[in-house]
């Protein structure tokens, strides 16, 4: 008996194995692993000259590290996917910016009025920014629910995708909101920036 050792991919349980004597089962092909102390792609080379000295018959078909064979057999396909999902969240992230930039740049434009009477009647450049940036978090607050929503119900189809951590992890979930508030506010910001320059009196004759 010994311990469980992921035998069926990175990603799924472990499954029965029973290991027997190579004297009784077929003649298929042979694995052989080597502990080493120091950088074992040093030792390829020696390690293939001894294996042939000993026995010149045996075709190696395929040496290498255990990361390499790892890379090519069972972390290629996933670091791929990873490749293309931060790819898509990082053009998300960029309509993100340009939509909430937008959005609030037109918003602002139509509150031209509104911002220079509310400064002819006193209200201080702070005040404005405030106004702006509260309305741009409320329009991102309900954005990013709704999309968390969304999120959680298409969990299942990323299940597959990933393993090691739950679909629904609340840190990641967390994490993704908190990132796309604060890219949201940060569109935020040129609006809200040019609406404390507006002057009051060229802004009471805006139409």
């Amino acid at each position: 008996m010994i311990a469980d050792a992921k035998n069926n991919g990175l990603q799924d349980a472990p499954k029965p194995e029973v290991y027997l004597p190579y004297t009784i089962t077929s003649t298929g092909p042979r694995g052989i692993m080597v502990s080493t102390a120091g950088n074992s792609s040093l030792i390829l080379a020696s390690l293939r000259r001894e294996i042939t000295e000993m026995d010149p018959d045996v075709a190696i078909s395929d040496d290498g590290t255990i990361e390499s064979f790892l890379g090519r057999w069972y972390y290629a396909g996933p670091q791929f996917t990873l490749i293309i999902l931060t790819a898509f969240g990082g053009i998300g992230l960029l309509l993100v910016l340009i939509g909430v930039f937008s959005v609030m740049a037109y918003t602002v434009s139509l509150q031209t009025h509104e911002i220079g009477i509310r400064m002819a009647l006193g209200a201080q450049q702070n005040d404005v920014l405030r106004m702006v940036l509260k309305k741009g978090l409320g329009l991102m607050a309900t954005g990013t629910i709704a999309g968390l929503a969304a999120a959680l119900a298409l969990t299942r189809l990323m299940t597959s995708q990933i393993w090691g951590v739950s679909a629904t992890d609340p840190w990641t979930f967390s994490a993704v909101a908190a990132l796309i508030l604060v890219v949201g506010l940060t569109a935020c910001l040129f609006p809200a920036r040019k609406a404390t320059q507006v002057d009051p009196l060229v802004s009471l004759h805006y139409e």
